[in-house]
């Protein structure tokens, strides 16, 4: 990729991007952006509730 400026020399990838590269590597789902295309498993939203009626201290 060609130099853009100086000023971008120290620029890094952003988290967002880093994980959709991480999550294309595992063929994982990416929920570092935007909203999925299709219902979640209906384990994960049942964890998903057992995990905020649990105690946080």
């Amino acid at each position: 990729m060609p130099e853009l400026s100086n000023r971008t020399k120290t620029f890094t990838d952003s988290v967002i991007r880093r994980m959709t590269r991480i999550s294309l590597q595992y063929n994982a789902v990416n929920l570092s952006q935007g909203f999925p295309d299709f219902e979640p498993p209906k384990e994960i939203l049942n964890r998903l509730a057992e995990v905020t009626k649990e105690d946080q201290f």
